[in-house]
């Protein structure tokens, strides 16, 4: 299983699907895809696969999946991951799906916020409530400095070598790449309201190790302001609970304020919405643009159950027409796990 997370490649990809959303339903899409002999790819703009299951619930239990009486969010992503691996996916994590359009063969371009550019004759949206996206500081021109000094995820620890850095937040993403850019940044400074931290013990124990050596900041407070030149940032304030205004200078600022859910681009690609949602058919839960496809909680049909059980059975109707699209030459033969050699084969079981 190849996991591409964040370097730009030089040319585009080509392959079957993209699926947008890596979560339970996004995962189990590759199986379905898999199963016809058709390749995927996934963007998901968190850091690893799961989705809400990973991100939000990991250890929390569920009791409707299928022949599990119970199991986890994270032990459901683990067997579907599992699942889906003699079909080998690649994952390109810690990406946006941006800019979509079609190609003048038919096909869609999709491009990421990271540079990755996908090409498929398919798409298909399996990103739960919408995509992860970061809370962003109320800061005055925050915009001007997004993408230059201001970043919401660390994609090359070398970006920051040298650099003077400053680290809002107090979980355990704030604490990590404290830890983990001190040894390589000019300094690095992290930003809390308080002095107390929402983060794994032995990370907060080392913070505070580097704080007492002197070597890592801690400041306590609320980001106030930014102070730079065309995109370019030399300084951060930061209100202190007394009142009284630090300023820190810095070249990169790293808020990480968690996660919030939103359509974000998909909204711009030109389907048909409805309440925030993509209106599907029910026979192939294709959305109003012929090829692309909207499976699991992100789409709305009448009778919709926003149940993963749900999800799993939109996406065995969605890989029957993503085939047609993907291989109009080719029949469509329905086979059964249990008694094809062929799926078998595929699957490494025989």
């Amino acid at each position: 299983m190849s996991n591409e997370t964040v370097v730009p490649l030089e040319r585009p990809i080509e392959t079957d699907i993209v699926i947008v959303g890596a979560g339970p339903v996004g995962l189990f899409a590759v199986f379905q895809a898999g199963l016809l002999g058709l390749r995927c790819h996934l963007v998901d703009c968190l850091d690893r696969p799961g989705g809400q299951c990973a991100e939000l619930y990991p250890e929390k239990p569920i009791y409707d999946i299928p022949s599990r009486p119970v199991c986890t969010g994270q032990e459901l992503v683990d067997d579907l991951l599992r699942q889906a691996e003699p079909f080998e996916p690649v994952f390109h994590l810690g990406q946006q799906a941006d800019g979509l359009t079609r190609m003048a063969d038919g096909r869609w371009r999709l491009a990421t916020d990271a540079g990755t550019v996908l090409i498929a004759p398919v798409i298909v949206i399996a990103a739960g409530a919408g995509a992860f996206v970061p809370r962003r500081p109320p800061l005055e021109n925050l915009e001007a400095y997004e993408g230059s000094s201001v970043h919401y995820a660390v994609r090359r620890i070398e970006a920051f070598r040298d650099k003077r850095v400053v680290i809002a937040g107090g979980g355990d993403s704030a604490l990590d790449w404290s830890l983990a850019l001190q040894p390589v940044a000019a300094r690095v400074t992290l930003v809390h309201r308080r002095d107390q931290f929402r983060a794994a013990p032995d990370s907060v124990e080392k913070l505070r190790a580097l704080v007492a050596a002197g070597a890592l900041d801690l400041v306590l407070g609320q980001l106030d302001s930014l102070e730079g030149d065309e995109g370019r940032l030399q300084a951060v304030t930061v209100a202190g609970n007394d009142g009284t205004p630090t300023r820190i200078e810095a070249e990169a600022l790293l808020p990480f304020f968690g996660l919030k859910m939103e359509l974000g681009p998909i909204a711009d690609w030109g389907l048909r919405l409805d309440r925030d949602l993509i209106a599907v058919d029910t026979e192939k839960f294709e959305t109003s643009v012929p090829g692309i496809f909207a499976i699991g909680d992100i789409n709305t049909y009448p009778g919709k159950l926003k149940l993963i059980l749900s999800g799993f059975h939109e996406a065995a109707l969605m890989a029957q027409q993503a085939f047609r699209y993907c291989r109009p030459e080719e029949r469509l033969i329905f086979r059964y796990t249990t008694s094809s050699t062929d799926l078998q084969k595929k699957l490494g079981v025989l």
